[in-house]
């Protein structure tokens, strides 16, 4: 199951050529990936809670075309990978009113406990732990 996020681009994280700073692309993900915790009743308020954390082990994005203050991106985010140790988050982001692909990219996490020692989340909250096998768009192995 995807999850749509919408985030208008302020002026302030253009660059001098007038167009989104690369390094404004990964903070958008992680906007994206907040709002969709959030929507999934899972915010990190609550696994935090249960001394879950979900540390970024990893990005990669291929930048595909630009945009510019006053453009809207539609990120569409996707679980592409899940077995309870590590989760990739799956991102293709469009510009709203072209539909032109801006960005596709993923981010790899694992999950801690709050000292950040790696846990198995099928063993440590089966619930939290099916909640994301349940949202899995494909599940290769990694």
């Amino acid at each position: 199951m995807s999850f749509i996020f919408k985030r208008p681009i302020n002026y302030y994280e253009t660059d001098r050529m007038g167009v989104v700073h690369h390094s404004n692309y990964i903070r958008y993900m992680e906007e994206a990936r907040t709002a969709w915790l959030q929507d999934i009743n899972m915010p990190f308020s609550l696994l935090e809670e249960n001394n879950i954390t979900i540390p970024v082990l990893g990005v990669s994005c291929d930048y595909k075309h630009h945009v510019t203050f006053g453009d809207t991106i539609i990120i569409n985010l996707s679980i592409k990978y899940y077995n309870g140790v590590r989760m990739t988050v799956s991102y293709d982001m469009k510009d709203m009113k072209s539909g032109e692909t801006v960005l596709t990219g993923e981010t790899r996490h694992c999950f801690t406990n709050k000292d950040l020692r790696p846990i198995n989340l099928k063993k440590f909250n089966q619930e939290f732990s099916d909640n994301f096998a349940n949202l899995v768009e494909e599940n290769p192995p990694e």
